[in-house]
């Protein structure tokens, strides 16, 4: 019953609620985070600015994406997943060939992507690992976020301009870890506003979560089986050490090659 922004299912301090858990609404945390952090993001989100959360990985960045997702919009389905292999069909719309020879470009002949059906429909899309793209794909969000307008030259009329409605915005993710990625354009980059994941800060934090998630995973898998506190501590210890680069009573190891999640 709180006031919320055009477009939003529910007001943001439901939000927060929803991700952060609150007793007398009787939901439960589902991220392990700063609430300033979160209050930041969702103020974001109200704006018409989009939201870059960018972080090392395995700090559930995807997750929180989703989260915000399905809380504002009621559905987090609707997701780009970046890669080298990623075009503009694949952010914003194509053809059905078929029917685009038999009849021309018509609204029948047309697919949408995740980014029109989040402009029509005014929902977050969800922009998983954006760095991985090929800049000359990502331009095409530039004006669809500072005009929340997407141009469609091949139809005509009212149909060649698609107007984003009321909720429509966009959460992407980076990894900081990623070799090789591709820079976003200054633009772009003005069109976000940038906050970091960070990694959970406290051990006992991160050893319950891992408890939690693997028994609730065993349990769905019908495995006979729970993780028992020293095994948490173990496991979290490990891997704790390995993306730092040292243990913990301060002595150096050779930290992994590779990324660790």
């Amino acid at each position: 019953d709180e006031p919320r922004p055009h477009g939003w299912r529910i007001s943001p301090k439901a939000v927060l609620a929803f991700i952060l858990g609150e007793e007398l609404l009787g939901t439960v945390a589902k991220f392990i985070g700063n609430r300033s952090f979160l209050e930041r993001c969702i103020v974001s989100l109200a704006t018409n600015r989009g939201l870059m959360l960018i972080g090392a990985p395995g700090t559930a960045k995807s997750w929180l994406s989703e989260l915000l997702a399905a809380a504002i919009s009621g559905e987090s389905t609707l997701t780009i997943q970046g890669s080298d292999g990623t075009t503009e069909d694949n952010i914003s719309y194509s053809w059905n060939y078929a029917l685009l020879v038999s009849e021309g470009p018509t609204q029948r002949a047309l697919v949408p992507a995740p980014l029109f059906l989040g402009m029509q429909q005014g929902k977050l899309v969800r922009f998983e690992e954006i760095t991985r793209c090929r800049a000359e794909f990502l331009d095409v969000l530039v004006s669809m976020l500072s005009d929340r307008l997407m141009a469609i030259p091949e139809l005509q009329n009212d149909d060649s301009m698609l107007f984003a409605q009321a909720g429509f915005n966009l959460i992407a993710t980076a990894n900081t870890r990623d070799r090789g990625v591709n820079e976003m354009s200054a633009a772009l980059k003005r069109r976000f506003n940038f906050e970091t994941v960070p990694p959970i800060a406290e051990i006992s934090e991160e050893m319950e979560l891992g408890r939690r998630e693997a028994n609730r995973l065993l349990e769905r898998a019908g495995v006979p089986v729970a993780m028992t506190p020293e095994i948490t501590e173990l496991l979290v210890t490990t891997f704790r050490e390995l993306r730092q680069g040292r243990t913990t009573d301060g002595r150096g190891i050779e930290a992994l090659p590779t990324v660790l999640s």
